[in-house]
């Protein structure tokens, strides 16, 4: 064990864990909850501390040595994961986690150079001209456009799919249904191009908002004034992290807004919502239309991924779409803490800021997750023609077009007396109208009730 010392006092650390006294310390006081640090976020952190040690160096603020030393100790970034013990869910607006990672840089470069630890130190080399307050929120921003990145193409992978079976099931008419009652006929194929459509606009909406978590607060320091740092490294600072991570950011036009104002981060936590709404809302509808199947809906065949019950021999459960609507249901709580977090901010800075940041970065995780596994659920499902087509032949609001020809009154008399009886409803309205039935069912044809405008 080797001993550190801080203001606050002396703690003993393992010999061979390049994390330091700040980082042993926020374990003893923030109990582990089992949260881990998004892979992404950890790479862009360590990918600033390496940006600002290049140009710290090029200014002649670092040492070359040092400052290569820190280059190198960044670059090997995966292999230094395992030092980073503080949990996402710590006190301090990321604090704990700027020191941690100050620390195992500072260690390993010490390593590097053939020094003990301590050589080069994590506040006045690694920290150099920074604060926990524009790299945190930079890291995660620059985190989170690469995982909206990844986010997007599954979107369009499932679109695709969802697209592939719309023109798949074109042909094949089946009962619309309001409310979960009968209703006008539709293709399911209309109904599969419903889906697509809404995919289409998560995939604009998402494309669009990447352009607003562009513009970072690094070179701000603290508050945004940038105390601390000479105004060279404050306006090269970006464009060295630029050319470091290959991820198009941008120096915001307001350091101090952009540290202090987390307002972005709930508009792209709102969209990543309103995908989950999507994706809720066509998992629930497949899990209809495949229900029963042979005492209910049944008009499409669900793969059979897993057994569906510990008692029931031969029960399948549409348990992908379920599994959606779960996701779904958890990225809608991490909305609502991401708002009121992002609300919470007092003056300066946003205490809350690892909180919104991590809920951001888990609810793109989990989207993608969904996206994956309904793209290949769907592209598995059949359709049930058979049964769409005894479905519709029974659908009383087959009837509807005949209003235009006898009105509404006198078809709702007419399905009443029929006893709710499609074909008898149609015996009805013959007899009395004295109007062929065979006249009758060409008004109500579904090949002509299914196009718009019929």
């Amino acid at each position: 064990m080797r001993k550190e010392r801080d203001y606050l006092g002396e703690i003993e650390i393992e010999d061979n864990a390049l994390y330091g006294i700040s980082s042993k310390r926020a374990t003893q006081i923030f109990p582990n909850t089992n949260e881990k640090f998004d892979k992404k976020f950890l790479w862009a952190y360590f990918m600033i501390k390496k940006a600002a040690a290049k140009l710290n160096t090029e200014l002649g603020y670092l040492e070359k040595e040092i400052g290569n030393a820190i280059e190198k100790a960044c670059d090997k970034w995966e292999e230094l994961l395992p030092h980073i013990i503080v949990d996402p869910l710590s006190g301090g607006a990321g604090t704990s986690v700027n020191m941690n990672i100050n620390e195992v840089i500072a260690n390993k470069a010490s390593i590097i150079l053939g020094k003990e630890f301590g050589f080069v130190n994590p506040l006045e080399h690694v920290n150099m001209h920074q604060s926990t307050n524009d790299t945190f929120v930079t890291a995660g921003k620059i985190a989170i456009i690469v995982r909206l990145r990844e986010l997007i193409d599954k979107i369009i992978n499932l679109q695709n799919i969802i697209q592939q079976k719309e023109k798949e099931y074109y042909s094949i008419r089946k009962v619309g249904r309001t409310q979960l009652m009968d209703g006008p006929p539709i293709m399911l194929g209309q109904e599969f191009g419903a889906f697509a459509d809404a995919l289409a606009r998560d995939r604009w909406r998402l494309n669009k908002v990447e352009e607003r978590i562009r513009n970072v607060n690094i070179g701000g320091t603290a508050i945004g004034t940038g105390i601390g740092a000479p105004k060279e490294y404050i306006l090269k600072i970006v464009n060295t992290l630029r050319e470091t991570c290959c991820v198009k950011i941008a120096k915001a036009e307001n350091l101090i807004d952009t540290t202090q104002n987390m307002d972005v981060f709930s508009e792209i936590h709102g969209l990543l919502k309103a995908l989950a709404v999507n994706l809720y809302k066509i998992s629930n509808d497949i899990r209809l239309l495949g229900s029963g199947p042979n005492t209910a809906i049944g008009e499409l065949i669900l793969p059979k991924v897993q057994i569906g019950s510990s008692i029931m021999p031969g029960k399948i459960n549409p348990v992908i779409p379920e599994y959606v609507m779960q996701i779904s249901l958890i990225v809608f709580s991490h909305d609502s803490l991401i708002n009121h977090a992002a609300s919470l901010g007092n003056l300066e800075l946003n205490q809350f800021s690892p909180i919104i940041i991590h809920y951001t970065l888990k609810s793109l995780k989990l989207l993608k997750n969904a996206c994956i596994s309904l793209s290949k659920y769907i592209s598995k499902i059949e359709a049930n023609e058979k049964k769409c087509k005894e479905n519709l032949e029974k659908s009383i609001s087959n009837l509807t077009p005949l209003i235009n020809l006898f009105g509404y009154e006198e078809v709702a008399n007419a399905i009443k007396k029929a006893n709710y009886n499609f074909f008898k409803a149609i015996e009805i309205l013959s007899k009395k109208f004295n109007i062929p039935k065979k006249n009758i069912l060409e008004k109500i044809d579904p090949k002509n009730l299914t196009k718009l405008g019929f």
